[in-house]
């Protein structure tokens, strides 16, 4: 396991357009750089340390995701070796080694592109209001964490901070075109369909996901980051039990952690124990080795 932690790079000499909650991103030409720090949030916070491995984990999940489904829909990534990226980044091997992704500068649809298998997290908050999700009417009687009769889309509106907002299809074909909602409603579901059958032989229940595509050269491409433990919820299957909340593949320690300390949820966060850290970080490498039969 990785024991050196990044919680924020520096390149110098190159132009850094954003950096969010994780992942930094630099302009290279016509190109964009995306580094996966270790920094990990909660309650839409930065903690103050960091997960050791974590942003590598993420980079090696998508990495693993984007080859997986590459018969399925084409992505952004151009390399993810430092020995292929333009100079000076070579320099800066330190930071970005295992942990960055060159990829194509793509024109990003607004719209974050759910797929849900399962009733839970928003969904299933949703589902005992209106016994509904995002516009989708879904049977009465279900459980928390129940499967769906099939798998459906909820699109979100990207927001800038805090937590995207469900909406619904006909909201999002408001917002995209209802070509283009088709169009990525059915493409999060086919990649949905095949992501959900690969983990389900690795004794992984992929619960719901969120993907974002982008058009580059008139190609729509899948971009970001893919099926990772951040942007997915993932159960083991050999505990699965519905009727309440599941054990997860994520930074669930550091929220239960979180819940049992006084703390109003605004920034600063407070530390975190380095057992909770540990936990944590196992949590992640435990996904990827699952997910991918690999080890980091």
């Amino acid at each position: 396991m990785v024991s050196t932690v990044i919680t924020s790079t520096d390149l110098p000499g190159i132009e850094r357009v954003a950096s969010g909650k994780v992942r930094d991103v630099y302009a290279v030409g016509d190109d964009l750089l995306i580094v996966a720090t270790d920094r990990i949030s909660a309650f839409d916070c930065v903690l103050p340390q960091g997960i050791p491995g974590k942003g590598r984990v993420l980079t090696q999940m998508s990495l693993f995701w984007f080859d997986f489904l590459k018969d399925v829909v084409p992505n952004h990534l151009i390399s993810a070796s430092v020995d292929d990226f333009p100079a000076p980044l070579g320099n800066y091997r330190d930071q970005l080694e295992g942990r960055s992704m060159l990829v194509k500068r793509c024109r990003m649809e607004p719209v974050e592109c759910v797929a849900r298998g399962y009733v839970s997290g928003s969904g299933w908050k949703d589902y005992e209001r209106r016994g509904a999700i995002c516009g989708v009417t879904l049977p009465a009687g279900l459980l928390e964490s129940d499967r769906h009769p099939e798998p459906i889309f909820t699109p979100a509106a990207k927001a800038t901070t805090g937590h995207d907002e469900n909406i619904s299809f006909d909201t999002a074909a408001e917002t995209v075109g209802l070509e283009t909602a088709t169009l990525l409603r059915d493409l999060t579901l086919r990649i949905y369909a095949r992501a959900a059958q690969h983990a389900e032989t690795r004794g992984i229940i992929l619960a719901d996901t969120k993907f974002e595509f982008g058009w580059h050269n008139g190609e729509l491409l899948l971009g970001d980051e893919v099926l990772t433990p951040d942007s997915s919820r993932y159960w083991p299957r050999d505990t699965y039990k519905p009727g309440g909340p599941q054990q997860s593949f994520d930074k669930q320690f550091v929220r239960d952690y979180l819940e049992t300390v006084t703390w109003n949820k605004q920034p600063p966060a407070p530390p975190l124990p380095p057992d909770v850290i540990e936990k944590t970080s196992e949590k992640y490498h435990d996904a990827y080795r699952r997910i991918t039969g690999l080890s980091l």
